[in-house]
């Protein structure tokens, strides 16, 4: 920083302060105080009022040095020497810790030393006019460690002295953004799957709805248009509940009592709405493995389409129903790969997370390439491995990928690939993987168009979806098929069967 004064004046000439690096204090030669020229001024410069003051001044007398006095500070101490009052008691004059020097940073008289505490700043003291006073450097904070906080300028007389210095407060750095395709795999997985058309009954009364029943039961005649009432309007776990209070009011089974009461097709959706739905799920399976034959269909279409909270709950009520491990029976019903892949699909230890790594899923588009369309055969374990383990974002992202680098889409190459129960299974898991509620609503669809209803299907898939998606199934039924699917089941439905349908899909 410059001196005030500029050239002539003190410290030496050049008007640079402090002194150049390693360049000993005061500067020799000259020798100190300075000849003719140099520091203090010849007498009348400055004007009165400048420095050194007039008499009465600093030091006293208007004599520099004083009479008997070093010229030299004492080491460690002040700069000049003390005069009693001066500087005022317990602050050094400009709150200057000490008289050593802050060569590493020109322009900067002084600096805090390392692990002392900067003293107080003189308070009032600073330039007059144009004359130079005892300057007061106002310093910030003292820092135990790092290097020498920058000192401020000096403050005119008169003004107030500035705010003490802040360090900003730290803070950490900004998460990176995902990637754009990330983020789309990431929004299409809901933590709710959809919206389903059977929800909690509001303001629930377990035994109110148990009265409802046993008068619906009770004499001669069944009131089927109330148990349809009580059946659609409550959710399954409301069922459960009202199950309790049925048997706790009348001493009675029921599902005993409506077994006795109801026939046919309605005794079939009632009686699978009072289960839940893994005793629901867990009673299609060991129909579709009990006796001869296996029906396949079910087996996919339960196993490929549910979740691995599911599928526990499938297990352990399979086994609590029949005494029987899933795992087991589905092992000696199937063969071959697809064996494999239901194996898979019941270990429920798919990647349900939302995350995508693109670069894994460049690397599995390049896996299935290569052990389908690029080779001569099939390596069906790589494509089981991939679509049994991975998360469905991760897995849109792969296929999105392999269209990319094949020359047909993965379901195209599956078929090309695969035959029979393997290939339903797989196309199975990428249709549920694109679109849920537009594979159900094709299962729906196949289950009644042309001569005869599938009367099974269509239960199963209302039953087990009304709760869950069935609002997207509808509007998937009604893009594909161009009609909407409470006008199929009317068509294809009637009587009682007809009416709780269609109840609960409305």
């Amino acid at each position: 920083m410059s001196y005030p004064y500029g050239g002539g004046g003190y410290p030496p000439a050049g008007g640079q302060y402090p002194p150049a690096a390693n360049a000993p204090y005061p500067s020799q030669p000259p020798s100190y105080p300075p000849q003719q020229g140099g520091y203090p001024p010849a007498p009348g410069f400055p004007q009165p009022g400048g420095y050194p003051p007039v008499s009465g001044g600093y030091p006293g007398g208007g004599q520099y040095p004083p009479s008997g006095q070093s010229p030299y500070p004492a080491p460690g101490g002040m700069p000049y020497p003390q005069q009693p009052g001066y500087p005022p008691q317990g602050a050094p004059i400009g709150g200057m810790p000490s008289a050593s020097y802050n060569t590493s940073a020109p322009g900067l008289p002084y600096a805090a030393q390392p692990n002392q505490p900067a003293p107080p700043v003189a308070a009032g003291l600073g330039f007059a006019g144009a004359a130079y006073a005892t300057t007061a450097f106002r310093q910030p904070a003292y820092v135990p460690s790092g290097p020498a906080m920058p000192l401020p300028q000096a403050v005119p007389a008169g003004v107030p002295p500035p705010q003490q210095y802040v360090p900003p407060p730290k803070t950490q750095a900004p998460a990176q953004s995902a990637p754009p395709t990330q983020k789309m795999a990431a929004m299409s997985i809901k933590v709710k799957r959809g919206s389903g058309t059977v929800k909690d009954k509001p303001n629930f009364n377990g035994q109110k709805e148990a009265e409802i029943l046993r008068k619906a039961m009770k004499g001669i005649g069944t009131d089927e248009k109330a148990i349809i009432s009580v059946m659609t309007s409550c959710s399954c776990t409301q069922r459960q509940q009202f199950m309790v209070d049925y048997k706790t009011m009348y001493g009675k089974d029921l599902i005993s009592n409506l077994k006795g009461e109801l026939k046919g097709k309605l005794e079939d959706v009632v009686l699978a709405l009072m289960m839940d739905s893994a005793q629901f799920d867990a009673h299609q399976l060991r129909k579709a493995m009990k006796g001869l034959g296996t029906d396949e269909s079910v087996l996919i279409e339960v196993l490929c389409t549910r979740t691995n909270s599911e599928i526990v709950a499938i297990k352990a009520a399979y086994k609590k129903a029949f005494q029987r491990d899933l795992e087991k029976d589905v092992v000696s019903e199937t063969s071959g790969h697809f064996r494999r892949l239901l194996v898979s699909m019941v270990q429920a230890a798919r990647d349900e997370t939302t995350n995508v790594d693109m670069n894994k899923a460049k690397a599995d588009a390049k896996a299935l390439y290569d052990a389908g369309e690029k080779k001569l055969g099939t390596d069906e374990s790589t494509f089981n491995a991939i679509l049994a383990s991975r998360n469905y974002a991760q897995l849109r992202a792969t296929f999105e990928e392999y269209s990319k680098i094949g020359k047909y889409s993965i379901e195209q190459s599956i078929k090309r690939e695969m035959s029979g129960d393997l290939e339903k299974g797989m196309l199975t898991i990428v249709e549920c993987v694109r679109n849920a509620g537009k594979y159900f609503a094709s299962k729906l669809y196949k289950s009644m168009k042309g001569l005869g209803t599938d009367d099974d299907t269509l239960v199963r898939v209302i039953v087990s979806r009304c709760e869950i998606d069935m609002v997207e199934i509808k509007q998937e039924f009604k893009t594909q098929y161009n009609q909407t699917l409470e006008k199929f089941i009317e068509g294809d439905c009637s009587g009682d069967y007809k009416k709780i349908m269609l109840a609960l899909v409305t």
